[in-house]
């Protein structure tokens, strides 16, 4: 399993992190760190109702395309289909570039 603070790798039976001392989730509850906390539904919904003005990348953190977006009417929609597309499909990324998939 990995450290949910610093992604170490630790033993499954650890209750610290060796490398950052960290407190470990009890059991063998892993992590999963390339996932974003953005919830998906939220952004889901956010492009299909006001993805042509980029709404959903503003949620993300992904400032400067959602401003191109909103200039463009999202590429007059295309670029907003092919968001929503790859949203429903759980493929889309957060500025981190973490997952934003169903729970």
């Amino acid at each position: 399993m990995f450290c949910p603070n610093c992604g170490a790798e630790v033993n499954d039976n650890a209750v610290v992190c060796v490398k950052c001392g960290c407190a470990l989730p009890k059991g063998n509850a892993e992590v999963d760190l390339n996932k974003s906390e953005k919830d998906w539904i939220v952004t889901l919904l956010l492009c299909f109702f006001v993805g042509s003005l980029g709404i959903h990348r503003f949620y993300v953190g992904k400032i400067g395309t959602g401003i191109l977006q909103l200039i463009t009417l999202g590429a007059c929609g295309i670029w907003t289909l092919i968001d929503f597309i790859v949203i429903a499909c759980g493929n889309f990324t957060d500025v981190e570039g973490k997952k934003i998939v169903s729970k």
